[in-house]
């Protein structure tokens, strides 16, 4: 698949989903990483008017999951996230994070992910660790 199929393919793949009520949209592709932005906004935001640890936790599972999706075999193999865990490190409360996926580990069951999301300026907003499964389709 060719980044523009890709990013073509998130659109569709997003229709109806929470990716859609977050507004969540994949902007970039590279050899090994895959990139969304989010828009902050009080959608997104807890009590106190910063963006909502849940939110972030939700754009990096996406863009981990759709990054696997994309990285795998999928005529083959169907993508599960199996475990997450998240470091929120500043807080936001306007404009755009940026949820950028790199691997750790590419195996042929699992892989390890490394989400780093940032704000417009490249702070770290959170660091998160997905674990993603690949699970065979019922043919």
């Amino acid at each position: 698949m060719t980044k523009e199929e890709i990013l073509e393919l998130s659109k569709k793949v997003c229709k109806n989903t929470l990716m859609e009520t977050l507004d969540i949209e994949f902007t970039e592709v590279g050899e090994d990483y895959l990139v969304a932005k989010m828009p902050v906004t009080s959608k997104v935001h807890q009590p106190d008017g910063v963006l909502h640890g849940g939110a972030s936790v939700a754009l990096a599972e996406s863009v981990g999951s759709l990054a696997s999706y994309v990285f795998l075999n999928t005529e083959e193999f169907f993508v599960r996230g199996i475990e997450i865990s998240a470091n929120h490190i500043k807080s936001i409360s306007e404009g755009y994070v940026f949820a950028k996926a790199t691997y750790i580990h590419k195996g042929r069951t699992t892989q390890l992910w490394e989400i780093k999301i940032t704000d417009e300026d490249d702070n770290l907003i959170s660091l998160v660790k997905l674990t993603t499964i690949a699970l065979p389709k019922n043919k």
